[in-house]
Parts: C-alpha cells; structure tokens; sequence
C-alpha cells in the first residue's frame, strides 16, 4: 500500500490505496467532468501534495514542495502518463519529475511568520488543547488550525489570526509526525481499529471518535447501521482523548432491538473481538454497563 491518501471531487477520500488502485482512480478521473484528484502524503505534511485534473485536450498535474513558493505544474496529453507521475510522487521515486517540463506557479510570496504574542498561561493553554488533539490520533492538520483559532476567542476578541494558527498547528503536527516515526509494529489503537474491523465484519456497526458525547452518540449511531447489523459499539471523542491521557477507553455498545438480551450478546461479542486482538476489557457481563478497554498504551499514528 502506498503511505498517501487521495481526495477526488466528490470529497471522498481513500487512506493508503495500493498502486494499481490509485490507477484506476486516474482513468476513472477521465470519465467525469469536472474530475480531479489530490494526493497527500500519510501522514500529512504541510503544504506538500500532488495533484491533477483535466485542461482542454489534456491534463494538468502539478505539485507543492513545502510552501506555496515551491508549486509547480505540467501539461501532459495521456492520462497514462498522469498516473506514471503521481505514482511516483506517491513512491517518492528520487527521479518521479523526470522527462516533463515543469514550470513554477505564482502564489505569491510564502506566508511571514507570525508568531504568538500571548499572555503565558493562555499560551501554554492553547498548545496543551492542541497537543490533546493530536495525541487523541483523530484530528486533521486543518482541525488543529481551526482549533488554535478557536480556543481563545472570547466574545469579539480573537487573540489568535488564522495565520498564527496554521503555524502554530504545524509546528505542533510536525512534532507529533516526528515522535511517531520512532513507534515500531502495532500500537493500541490499531488494535481496535482491528477489532472494530472484525465486528463490523461479524454484523456489528463498529465506530471510533464517533461524535462529541453519548448523547449524541446515541441518537445519531443508528444512522451508521448497515443492513443486516445486529447491533452497535462507539467510543466518542470525550472517551478518546481520555485514552490518550492514560484513562481507560469506554465502548458504548447496544442491540437494535433494544432488548437486554441482544445489548448482552452484542457486549460479549465486543470483549471476545478485543481479546482476540491482544487488548483486556473489564465488563461484569450487564447490559446497562459499559465495556472498559484498560492499559493502553495510546499511540494513534495520525492520517490527516
């Protein structure tokens, strides 16, 4: 699997697809109007991605190599070639550029810094909000700018610009990207994504980072059902962050009949698929009582 994920125009995006399936995302690209593909790397970096689309008789592909200064575009006239090119981009094959004539594209000049000019302890408020996202393992580089944007903001009073959000946000995701690349084999999280796998498998509408609340976990989780589900197991955001301060991980779970008798096969089932991949839950076996993921280690690699 390539480490990128792919974005087309209707906003769908595809995590660590193999190579021949980011070929056919480009030939399907030339059966739509208006089609267009972006590829970013996994995790995401700032300001670096490939991306193309079709122009008159051909196609457009171009990239950004860190800052809006570095943007670059070719014309090409077979999709082929296209995919050869973002292909080895996604690769990042030391010579993928080779044999096109790449011309700069004028942004502009790249961003000034813009440092935080904070009270200290709103400061150090603002970085801990934002480093608590990141640790949770299911934000986006934007989600942490808008965060960093929004923290503050107090009636009229926006202490923060958009531009010093960004790059603080960046900063902060590249610090996390860093401390990620030194984790080896499989963390915690990927074993519940596995196990979450294995239950929506097995007829089960399994979330993670599912909404704000149980509350709103509860009303919207039916939404989620596939036909034939037989029931339902979350964890909302709240319940992710705390995994990622060193709390257990609470999983909400239930039938949809609503009965007790299916909420307790459902449970069970949870707790057999947990323990199958490696992980502990403490659960007493009643239906009105929540299943604990206990000692985790929480290290989610981020996607972005």
């Amino acid at each position: 699997m390539l480490e990128i994920a792919v974005t087309d125009q209707d906003e769908i995006a595809r995590v660590r697809v193999s190579e021949d399936e980011l070929v056919d995302m480009v030939r399907d690209m030339g059966a739509w109007q208006g089609a267009f593909l972006v590829v970013q790397r996994v995790p995401d970096l700032p300001e670096t991605y490939a991306q193309a689309c079709p122009e008159g008789d051909g196609w457009t592909v171009e990239h950004r190599a860190g800052s809006p200064s570095r943007h670059y575009g070719t014309r090409v006239p077979e999709l082929e070639r296209v995919a050869e090119l973002l292909l080895g981009w996604s690769r990042e094959d030391a010579d993928w550029d080779a044999g096109a004539e790449w011309e700069r594209i004028d942004f502009g000049p790249d961003p000034e810094p813009a440092p935080l000019e904070l009270p200290e302890e709103d400061g150090a408020s603002l970085v801990a909000e934002v480093r608590n996202l990141l640790a949770a393992g299911y934000t986006t580089l934007a989600e942490c700018a808008e965060l960093a944007e929004e923290y503050l903001v107090d009636g009229d009073d926006r202490p923060v610009t958009a531009a010093q959000a960004k790059q603080l946000a960046e900063r902060l995701w590249l610090e996390r990207v860093a401390e990620q690349r030194t984790w080896t084999g499989e963390t915690d999280p990927e074993r519940v994504t596995r196990a979450f796998a294995a239950l929506e498998a097995a007829g089960i509408t399994a979330r993670e980072n599912f909404t704000c609340c149980r509350n709103c976990g509860h009303e919207e989780i039916g939404a989620e059902a596939a036909e034939g589900s037989r029931g339902f197991v979350y964890f909302h955001s709240q319940s992710a962050e705390g995994a990622a301060a060193g709390q257990d991980l609470w999983l909400l779970y239930g039938g949809w009949d609503g009965s007790e008798r299916t909420t307790e096969s459902v449970g069970r089932e949870v707790v057999a698929a947990l323990a199958e991949v490696g992980l502990t839950a403490r659960w007493d076996g009643s239906p009105d009582r929540a299943i604990r993921v206990t000692g985790l280690d929480w290290r989610r690699r981020l996607v972005g």
